[in-house]
């Protein structure tokens, strides 16, 4: 076994699988070599029948003044600029590799700290909100809490953008038939992840999303960020809220430093990927 993953390492490319809350990822480890990743690859490794599959793909970078750095890309290719799970998860890998319980790092949304909990869950610091239209960002101004888009959605800036419908029952929405249409609306000139929430009690949420680029997910840390975010402005919750997802519960805490966001963490696999397919879709 270590002869072959010696020659695997040599000829071909490692990757683990992991996912938060059922938000599942590839992730590359790059430190030490330069960053590896390109549209075309990710594209390849995202499709579920002819690579690996995965809602996001992040790729771990060096980091000038931080334990490492986060590139994000989704299944179509796509660069995505945050993405909470695998962050998330990435730095529950990280600690664990360095022996620490916190850690920080390098996104496009700039310097972000991760803790492990006396739970075992990891959270981490996404920054403050962006909650103005033109950080969102969206195509021109408008009132953020009530986007001139039928069914009065709010915007909401993480690092990506997010349209959240606060309805009455989340699980009756047709996410497959009006995900496409909201995520390519002419509001949102980087097109926009959608969320679709409805109260499930006293600072609880149900929430499904479409992500963009990747369709449907079981979860989006940026995306329960930002519907936390719009709920509280809205007064519907406090700035401590539960949301329920379809692959399980991510807590966020509003708090005076960012928004935090925690959850559960799953390394679920590592495996090679054939010099051929590297070959073929570098």
């Amino acid at each position: 076994m270590a002869a072959m993953d010696q020659k695997n390492a040599a000829l071909g490319l490692r990757f683990m699988k992991m996912h938060g809350a059922g938000n599942d990822f590839v992730v590359i480890d790059s430190r030490g070599r330069g960053a590896t990743m390109t549209a075309a690859l990710a594209r390849a490794l995202g499709d579920r029948n002819r690579g690996v599959g995965f809602d996001q793909l992040a790729e771990i970078t060096d980091a000038a003044g931080a334990e490492f750095g986060l590139n994000f890309w989704n299944n179509d290719g796509s660069r995505a600029g945050a993405c909470g799970n695998a962050t998330r998860c990435v730095s529950d890998y990280v600690m664990t590799g360095l022996g620490r319980e916190a850690v920080a790092l390098v996104t496009a949304r700039g310097g972000l700290r991760a803790e492990r909990r006396g739970d075992g869950q990891v959270w981490v610091n996404m920054g403050q909100p962006q909650l103005s239209w033109a950080e969102v960002p969206l195509a021109r101004q408008v009132d953020l809490l009530h986007l001139p888009i039928p069914g009065d959605p709010a915007g909401v800036g993480m690092g990506n953008p997010h349209c959240v419908y606060f309805v009455p029952d989340a699980d009756a929405v047709d996410l497959a038939r009006v995900g496409p249409g909201l995520e390519h609306d002419a509001l949102f000139p980087e097109r926009t992840n959608v969320e679709f929430a409805s109260l499930a009690g006293p600072d609880l949420l149900r929430m499904r999303v479409w992500e963009r680029g990747a369709g449907i997910t079981l979860a989006c840390g940026s995306g329960a960020c930002a519907t936390a975010v719009a709920a509280h402005l809205r007064g519907l919750t406090g700035r401590q809220v539960g949301l329920q997802m379809d692959g399980g519960m991510l807590q966020v805490d509003w708090r005076e430093d960012g928004v935090w966001l925690s959850g559960p963490v799953a390394h679920v696999f590592d495996g090679w990927l054939s010099p051929e397919f590297v070959a073929v879709h570098s």
